[in-house]
């Protein structure tokens, strides 16, 4: 099951599309979804998450909880709507381009994709341009 919840004056246009998409992604790297909630939040929610979790001390779009058994996908994805918008201006592109991105960012992430090394961070923006495609791809 794909949940999502806002904290945050924000809502995902058509949640059915995003949930196909979604799992289409899961699908297409052999994982089957367990339950998957994406949270959007402000800046300072995530933040304080940051602090509190990881002891980072700065600002980050995407905080991922998982909670994947096997091949089975499962945890609590927390995306700042603040970061999405300032950095779809910083990267010049739109906001639900942003959007797609940093959702199958944290997907990939309960896959076990990493982003630490300069190999990992080009697989993972890879992974991520190819996600973003099945977007767009009619089932």
């Amino acid at each position: 099951m794909i949940e999502f919840h806002y904290e945050v004056d924000f809502q995902v246009d058509n949640e059915l599309e995003f949930r196909d998409w979604l799992s289409r992604i899961c699908t297409s790297e052999g994982f089957e979804v367990s339950d998957l909630n994406f949270i959007f939040c402000s800046d300072e929610v995530l933040l304080e998450m940051n602090i509190k979790y990881l002891n980072h001390d700065n600002y980050t779009d995407i905080i991922s909880f998982d909670y994947t058994e096997g091949m089975t996908i499962a945890g609590d994805i927390f995306i700042s709507v603040d970061r999405l918008k300032e950095n779809a201006m910083l990267f010049g592109v739109s906001f639900n381009e942003e959007l797609l991105r940093v959702m199958a960012h944290g997907v990939l992430h309960l896959m076990g994709y990493k982003d630490k090394s300069m190999d990992e961070s080009e697989m993972m923006r890879a992974k991520e341009a190819e996600k973003m495609q099945l977007f767009h791809v009619e089932q």
